[in-house]
């Protein structure tokens, strides 16, 4: 018996988001909105978001001994997250520095701070964790040393979901361990090592097989996803709604899926599910704000 659905293993930073007309070029100054500072980081955010379409989470990660961290911390906890795992004080906590244009995309320029000690040490120190998750997600916003330490002290039987972003070249070990690989177009040219320019997602997928993980999904934005586990590739539709802000939609995406995967949902069945999380996910400001309940995700 599991005690947790879903273990998150990644960052939780302060989100300092700022609306614009159009972002600047090099050297130049544009003013925006007023400053709005949210709960956020790509592990943070995961795990609000599984916790708020029911699953039983919890989240390993760290934060600093600061009003930032005590915002993420009080985030967690409304939202149903066990906080267990979060560790506090030794830097700053994380912090991302958002733009988002009127057509609700973003970017975004990320301060790692305390997610940068999340330490191989404080994966070994959560055995408890990981032998009482059916399923542990991960990100490459804390070191891939540790997310390493990760794969090598996952439990028989666990499943583990990367999302490798910010992206950059995996080990043979991790991507072995992933089940699935969750990736978006741009990085999964990156793990391509920028080949495939000119091809479509199920030749990604592709090739993303080849180099070793069990499973591969691939989100396409309004356009759904694609998922394929070796046997073939499916297309996943989404629902069409009026983006407003895509702010933390992927991380709305990998947690649904990951969750839905631990409760017995074929791998396609998850993608369809996730992909509709993360379409309610972007009709709201803010990440971890705009994430929905499973009541609004059948309202769709």
């Amino acid at each position: 018996m599991y005690d947790y659905d879903l273990l998150v293993v990644g960052s939780a930073n302060a989100d300092l988001v700022i609306g614009v007309e159009r972002r600047p070029g090099a050297g130049e100054t544009v003013l925006g909105g007023d400053l709005s500072v949210h709960p956020g980081g790509k592990g943070a955010n995961q795990a609000v978001a599984a916790a708020r379409l029911g699953a039983r989470t919890a989240l390993l990660a760290r934060v600093g001994d600061d009003g930032h961290g005590r915002l993420l911390l009080d985030s967690l906890r409304s939202a149903g997250v066990d906080p267990a795992g979060v560790l506090a004080g030794g830097a700053p906590t994380g912090v991302a520095l958002i733009t988002v244009d009127p057509s609700g995309d973003n970017s975004i320029v990320v301060s790692p701070g305390a997610n940068a000690r999340l330490t191989p040490a404080d994966v070994r120190a959560a055995e408890g964790l990981l032998r009482a998750s059916r399923v542990v997600s991960a990100q490459l916003e804390i070191p891939l040393e540790t997310v390493e330490e990760v794969v090598r002290a996952l439990p028989s039987g666990t499943r583990f979901v990367l999302n490798p972003s910010p992206p950059r070249p995996l080990p043979t070990e991790v991507l072995a361990a992933c089940d699935p690989l969750i990736v978006n177009e741009h990085e999964a040219r990156v793990l391509l090592g920028g080949a495939g320019a000119d091809e479509e997602p199920e030749d990604w997928a592709r090739g993303l097989l080849a180099l070793g993980p069990r499973s591969v999904v691939v989100t396409l934005g309004a356009e759904g996803a694609l998922v394929h586990d070796g046997s073939g590739a499916t297309r996943v539709a989404s629902v069409k709604v009026d983006a407003v802000d895509t702010t933390g939609a992927g991380d709305a995406f990998t947690a649904a899926l990951a969750w839905r995967l631990g409760t017995g949902a074929s791998l396609a069945e998850a993608a369809g599910y996730a992909a509709r999380v993360g379409a309610a996910a972007v009709t709201k400001p803010g990440a971890q704000e705009s994430y929905p309940t499973a009541e609004e995700v059948r309202a769709l």
